[in-house]
């Protein structure tokens, strides 16, 4: 089967419950090709059995943008749209299909991405991200408002904008979309594509001031020379007001949590 889109899921395999959820939802978002970077300690055959996902590919242990890299580089020739998923975030059913759709109609558009709820621990509402399409121009002064899951990107722009930054822990796809925003449309689609799981062992909530210091790092990288001296003028507040909106989902989802 010549299946065009690709969903790279990177794992450490320490979170069965959730990988088994994540793939389940990426098959009932539509036809794609799922491929797990995993570590050679994991055992896959179970899922393979399931038919919750189509290939695997041993982790380098280069760090999560190089494992995704990796991913990326292994999809059939034939995948011409992809994107990677959180081994505990979900897809929402058909969400693949409406964004390929949106890819397959618009040869300028580079990137797709929709609406996307935040979730606790145990899937439970805590907020939805409706950043719309205005988020894009903000990427370049702004915080990042583009929930990378449920995004789409097609192949060849990213083969154009570059890999993600491996040097990169916590911003990475950040930094790719302000790169793929250079060379085409990123464009929003009214739907909720994604859920995104909240949690206090995600990377962007566990080292919350470390991913909103990179994602500064990143924005003035691509600021033109003259601006950068200056930037600082509003880089501490958009850091600040970044803290203070995750402070308050974190506080949303600690009140549901008490109420359990």
């Amino acid at each position: 089967m010549n299946q065009t889109v690709g969903i790279v899921v990177p794992t450490l395999g320490n979170r069965p419950d959730y990988l088994e959820q994540c793939l389940g939802s990426i098959r009932a978002a539509g036809d794609a090709h799922i491929l797990l970077v995993a570590p050679a300690s994991f055992n896959s055959d179970a899922l393979r059995t399931a038919g919750l996902l189509d290939s695997v590919v041993l982790d380098a242990g280069g760090g999560l943008p190089a494992a995704i890299n990796q991913g990326i580089r292994a999809l059939p020739n034939s995948v011409e749209y992809f994107n990677w998923l959180g081994d505990d975030d979900l897809l929402t059913s058909s969400s693949i299909v409406a964004s390929s759709k949106a890819l397959a109609e618009n040869a300028k558009v580079v990137m797709s991405f929709g609406a996307c709820d935040y979730i606790d621990g145990q899937g439970d509402l805590i907020w939805t991200n409706r950043s719309g399409q205005w988020a894009v121009p903000m990427l370049r002064v702004g915080p990042d408002l583009i929930p990378q899951p449920g995004a789409l990107i097609r192949r060849s722009a990213f083969d154009k904008a570059g890999e993600l930054n491996p040097e990169l822990g916590w911003a990475f796809d950040f930094d790719l979309f302000i790169r793929l925003a250079k060379i085409g449309r990123l464009m929003y689609l009214n739907q909720t594509l994604a859920q995104f799981r909240w949690h206090p062992e995600s990377l962007s909530v566990e080292y919350r001031k470390k991913s909103v210091a990179e994602a500064s790092q990143v924005r003035i990288s691509h600021l033109p020379l003259f601006l950068r001296p200056i930037s600082f003028l509003w880089e501490y507040p958009v850091r600040q007001s970044t803290l203070i909106a995750g402070k308050r989902v974190t506080a949303k989802a600690n009140s549901k949590a008490n109420k359990k």
